[in-house]
């Protein structure tokens, strides 16, 4: 009697083990950019694991707030340095576990079937004649990280100020890719990488990297993440990650790990 009991509860305790392994997550604000990769590299993950990954995805301006606000955030994941540094000014993010984990390249975009092809974007480039009666769609150029490179990019041409009236301003680089693709504007400025997962536009031009500061995705734990975190950040400089990374456009910026 005395042994089945023993038995019973050790079954029990297995099984009380086994689902807080199941129940075990942690969730990550990642740049909107990102969001056909990672969700690649986080369903890896999770096979590798058992930990499940609860992405949230927008620009990094607008999940840096909202972890400055209290949310709930394990990993962030932001599509340029300015607002890592912001984390790493508020003393939201763990520096230790911050690294420079990929790439990306900032290309002019247009419809798929536009009559616009290929552009040859140098000094003196007249976005805004190309555009023509239309407008020009990418991020808030005061916060989101794709609308700050284009800008910088668009000044050190001089074509900004002509373009300035034409742009179409959105709140993350998603949104400007979907303004494009559904053929509201006639030209947008997104990553590479963005172009290459929305068949319906194409890539017309790709900006000199000497126009804008380079496109670098940081990564690291916030102050508050869970035990979880770190196993998951040292998935992101796998060879495994790096092979979905590379996929969808990316350039890996760390030695692979494994």
């Amino acid at each position: 009697m005395l042994k089945a009991t023993m038995l019973a509860l050790l079954a029990l305790a297995i099984g009380l083990n086994a689902a807080a392994a199941q129940e075990k997550s942690i969730t990550v604000f990642a740049a909107a950019s990102m969001k056909n990769a990672l969700d690649d590299v986080d369903a890896a993950f999770t096979r590798k694991t058992g930990i499940k990954v609860v992405a949230s995805y927008d620009a990094s301006s607008a999940l840096m707030k909202q972890i400055e606000g209290g949310a709930p955030a394990d990993v962030f994941l932001s599509a340029d340095l300015k607002w890592m540094d912001y984390g790493t000014q508020k003393k939201l993010i763990k520096d230790d576990t911050r690294i420079n984990l990929l790439g990306n390249q900032l290309v002019l975009i247009a419809p798929k079937d536009s009559k616009i092809d290929h552009v040859d974007i140098k000094s003196g480039f007249d976005i805004a004649k190309l555009a023509g009666d239309g407008r020009i769609a990418t991020g808030d150029v005061k916060a989101v990280p794709v609308g700050i490179y284009a800008q910088a990019a668009l000044q050190k041409l001089g074509a900004w100020a002509a373009a300035e009236p034409k742009m179409a301003l959105t709140q993350n680089v998603r949104a400007a890719l979907v303004l494009v693709a559904r053929g509201e504007v006639p030209l947008g400025i997104v990553y590479s990488t963005d172009a290459k997962v929305e068949p319906g536009v194409k890539v017309v031009a790709v900006f000199p990297d000497d126009s804008h500061d380079p496109i670098v995705y940081p990564v690291a734990a916030t102050t508050h993440a869970s035990p979880e975190a770190m196993p998951y950040l040292d998935y992101l400089h796998s060879q495994a990650a790096k092979s979905i990374f590379e996929t969808y456009g990316f350039s890996f910026l760390v030695k692979p790990t494994s």
